[in-house]
């Protein structure tokens, strides 16, 4: 949390982050709370002079009102959504609610007091004696949340404040058993109350155990091909994390490559029309500096895992300057050339990192050098779109599938390790121009100390008689210089 006075408000100051702001009046009484995407151009918009001229009357006494201000950040919006309106209810400021629209946030309500509680969503919070949750800002999800976990649990959904054997005749959830049918005597009040307490133990973030429970029984699904299944299972887990962790204030969602390989690999292949499990997917990231150190990755994934045995780095070799398609084309060619020659196994998808333009690329060049065809797709970041060889649309994938994430961890690790191998040949190339400032080194002994030693880093971990040894053309006399010039460097 920051607080600061209206007269040192700098738009500097504030983060350009997910967040809710407070403005205090003279009197520190807080007048209004709101919520912001992006704090610093949110907050900004109050202190700019033009902004009064078009506002109506409510919005300029607020601004004039305005002694102070304080913010909160958060980590996304779901986070900023509740405090804000948290923060609304504990304070009442008065410009909240004289500007309010009608849109509140969901509440889960349920009666400790009844003889058969059960969950309810609400907007409003009274002093009745319930058991309040939230507020939640996710009302769709909360919805089938509700209806899921009643029925895991067995809990009443029917309207009734007090059924009886009347009322049951016409339960649904009775004859599909999502009912432990209290109204009838077959559960006691002791009993449906304990199944309530481990309802309840969910709502206030407790979700280890059930989320156990369904990820068993994914991986059930999944490995009897039952991906559908699998996939609504999957959705649920999803749900109670988005839902009911944010109560930990954690929001970590699950990594559902992680949880269940097999469910995206299964929807995968299913998206993607694929002939075959895609067990073995290869994907191309290129990275360069500029003009300079031009370089390509390649990583595999076997059974929705990283295999980085098989993790291969590439030198552009061929091309000069900027040009990602012909980098992208070289390392393609000499990767599936070596494969065609040693008779391997091609991959069961080969991704790129890119749109139309660099698929097209991967394409033509796998034809022309003769290698057997096998599916190809190429993945745009900006709107993380799908493209297909020979389709002009992208291929419309749900964005939160674990198909479409499987694919984005891929792409991410293909970035991560062709970055960090760019990384590497610059730092090597930096510490190799160190030589060239010291005397009596040109091109021809720098060129034999790193024949010999392989990196700048065991030329100083090594003696000056070492260093004789290994390079003819330097005598004690210039080794000695060469080992104390380098740790003094490497001391600064």
């Amino acid at each position: 949390m920051a607080e600061s006075s209206i007269k040192k408000f700098y738009p500097g100051d504030i983060p350009a982050k997910p967040g809710v702001y407070i403005f205090r009046d003279r009197f520190r009484k807080v007048i209004y709370v709101g919520k912001a995407r992006n704090l610093r151009k949110r907050m900004s918009q109050y202190f700019y002079r033009t902004r009064q001229k078009g506002s109506d009357l409510k919005l300029r006494s607020l601004i004039n009102s305005i002694f102070s201000w304080e913010y909160f950040t958060v980590r996304n919006e779901s986070e900023s959504l509740i405090l804000e309106s948290r923060l609304i209810k504990k304070y009442a400021p008065y410009y909240n609610v004289l500007m309010r629209d009608d849109k509140r946030y969901y509440l889960l309500k349920i009666n400790l007091n009844d003889n058969f509680p059960k969950l309810s969503l609400v907007r409003f919070e009274k002093n009745d004696g319930s058991e309040y949750f939230g507020p939640f800002p996710h009302g769709r999800v909360l919805k089938e949340l509700i209806s899921f976990l009643s029925g895991y649990f067995k809990i009443r959904q029917c309207n009734f404040y007090n059924p009886g054997e009347k009322e049951r005749k016409h339960c649904i959830d009775a004859h599909v058993k999502k009912c432990c049918e209290p109204c009838i005597g077959k559960v006691s009040r002791t009993e449906y109350l304990e199944k309530v307490q481990s309802l309840l133990s969910i709502l206030n973030g407790r979700t280890d155990e059930i989320i156990d429970s369904l990820k068993n029984k994914m991986q059930k699904y999944a490995e009897k091909h039952s991906y559908e299944k699998a996939a609504e299972v999957r959705d649920i887990i999803q749900n109670i994390n988005e839902v009911f962790r944010e109560k930990n204030r954690s929001f970590k969602f699950t990594t559902l490559t992680q949880a269940c390989p097999e469910v995206s690999l299964g929807e995968l292949r299913s998206v993607l029309d694929l002939k075959n499990m895609p067990r073995t997917i290869e994907a191309f990231d290129i990275s360069n500096f500029g003009e300079m150190f031009g370089v390509a990755g390649l990583v595999t994934f076997t059974d929705g895992k990283p295999d980085k045995s098989k993790y291969k780095r590439f030198r552009i070799k061929t091309v000069e300057g900027i040009n990602d398609f012909a980098m992208m084309a070289e390392v393609i060619k000499r990767h599936f050339t070596r494969k065609i020659e040693e008779d391997k196994k091609m991959p069961d998808l080969l991704m790129v990192d890119g749109g139309k333009g660099q698929l097209s690329t991967a394409i033509k060049t796998l034809v022309e050098i003769g290698a057997p065809p096998f599916p190809v797709i190429g993945l745009a970041k900006k709107y993380e779109e799908v493209f297909l060889p020979g389709k002009s649309e992208a291929v419309a994938v749900n964005k939160n599938s674990a198909a479409l994430k499987l694919l984005q961890s891929i792409r991410d690790e293909a970035h991560r390790f062709a970055v960090s191998y760019n990384r590497k040949i610059r730092l090597r190339r930096i510490s190799e121009s160190i030589l060239d400032d010291i005397p009596g080194i040109g091109e021809k002994r720098k060129h034999a100390l790193l024949s010999s030693f392989h990196s700048v880093s065991q030329i100083k971990r090594s003696s000056p008689r070492k260093v004789c040894e290994k390079v003819n053309s330097i005598g004690i006399e210039l080794a000695e210089q060469i080992v104390t010039y380098l740790n003094k460097t490497k001391k600064r």
